[in-house]
């Protein structure tokens, strides 16, 4: 079991292993998405890059990043990840919004 811990919204969801963490935040009520993001996201299939999450801590917790992630996140920290490729498999601390 995971837990993830949603600093801003201090909130924490706990999840099966290989969760997915954007539909999991969704789930939750979590709001991942910044105006842009709620009017033209992809619906979780990594085309949109508008579900960036920072993550504070449990980097280790997580998936690898995709090459869809590489992709759209080439510019930004490592901590940044796209919510929708992300699997969460313990305990992590995210962001939102960063």
């Amino acid at each position: 079991m995971g837990t993830i811990k949603f600093i801003k919204e201090e909130q924490e969801v706990v999840v099966a292993d290989g969760a997915n963490l954007r539909l999991k935040a969704l789930e939750a009520g979590i709001d991942i998405y910044t105006l842009k993001g709620k009017l033209f996201n992809c619906g979780g299939y990594g085309q949109c890059g508008t579900c960036i999450v920072e993550i504070e801590e449990g980097m280790e917790n997580l998936s690898d990043r995709t090459p869809v992630e590489n992709r759209k996140l080439k510019k930004r920290p490592p901590s940044y990840r796209l919510a929708c490729q992300t699997l969460v498999n313990g305990l992590v601390s995210v962001k939102t919004k960063p």
